[in-house]
C-alpha cells in the first residue's frame, strides 16, 4: 500500500495554503483536489474554508476558494 500522507501534517498544510498573499488579499485561490484530500483531507479543508467564512467550489479536479466574504454569482 502507498503512503496516502503528505510530507505535512494537515494543520501545517492547511496553515500554510491560507497564509498566502492571495488570501490577504481577499483574492482566489486553486488546488488540485487529489492535493486537498491527500494533505488535508476534504472535510477538514471545507471546515476550515467554513471556518473563515469563505467560499470553495470544485470542478474538474481542481478545487478553487474564494478567499473573502463576497457572494459568488455564477454568469453562465
Amino acid at each position: 500500500m502507498s503512503d496516502l500522507q503528505g510530507p505535512l501534517a494537515p494543520e501545517h498544510w492547511l496553515a500554510d495554503l491560507f497564509a498566502s498573499r492571495a488570501v490577504a488579499r481577499g483574492q482566489v485561490i486553486r488546488r488540485a483536489t487529489r492535493d486537498v484530500e491527500r494533505y488535508a483531507a476534504m472535510d477538514r479543508f471545507i471546515a476550515e474554508v467554513e471556518r473563515r467564512g469563505f467560499c470553495a467550489v470544485e470542478n474538474s479536479g481542481q478545487v478553487v476558494i474564494f478567499c473573502n466574504r463576497a457572494p459568488i454569482r455564477r454568469l453562465v
